[in-house]
């Protein structure tokens, strides 16, 4: 299964020169003026740990195991990737700006899958968006963050002001979709990462939840 998972990122890395992404607009929204300054995303913002059921969708390939996230400092998450059997598959630190990596197996110790990850996860674990942008719609608030030439549109349920959806485009292309299920801001009980250019899906589904 290891190898499966490797063969499956460079299947991806193929494909990517050969897929085009559709240019990302919203729709059936109406522009309103900026009531937020910044918008935040609380969801591993607690110290305590995030313990999920992982599930990978590599083309036709499934991997499942242990994903936990803890927050070690201020900036800092610390990611731990095991399998279902308890094995450690990757251990590392990583920050908006850092990143330091304290194992990896040997199957995935290449720089392409290590890249993939630091960046995955460097994008669902950033927490603060300046607001470029508000717009809204009957059920939806929703913020365009832009940050390094990079897009941000973030959709907060109106009834419960939960953070649902995070969609990251660069040069006006789709790029991941985070999708969100929750009952409050510090936790989401299911999480889905989806790829645009790259037949990649990514769903997290809670086991232990923080107080």
């Amino acid at each position: 299964m290891r190898r499966f998972l490797l063969l499956s990122f460079l299947y991806s890395s193929f494909f990517l020169l050969l897929v085009s992404c559709k240019s990302y607009q919203l729709k059936d929204v109406k522009s309103v003026s900026n009531t937020e300054k910044t918008v935040e995303n609380l969801y591993f913002s607690s110290k305590e740990d995030y313990v999920y059921k992982c599930q990978m969708d590599i083309y036709k390939n499934h991997i499942s195991g242990i994903l936990i996230i803890k927050k070690i400092s201020d900036t800092t998450h610390r990611v731990v990737m095991t399998s279902d059997f308890g094995n450690k598959m990757i251990d590392f630190e990583i920050s908006e700006s850092d990143f330091k990596l304290n194992y990896v197996l040997a199957d995935l110790d290449k720089k392409m899958v290590i890249n993939f990850l630091k960046n995955d996860f460097q994008e669902l674990l950033r927490q603060k968006y300046p607001v470029a942008e508000s717009f809204e719609n009957e059920n939806f608030s929703i913020f365009r963050s832009e940050l390094d030439k990079k897009n941000y549109y973030l959709s907060f349920n109106k009834e419960n002001s939960l953070l649902t959806k995070i969609v990251y485009t660069k040069n006006n292309k789709e790029k991941i979709n985070f999708s969100f299920e929750a009952k409050k801001p510090t936790f989401a009980e299911m999480i889905n990462l989806e790829h645009k250019d790259f037949k990649i899906n990514i769903k997290l589904f809670q086991i232990t939840e923080t107080e």
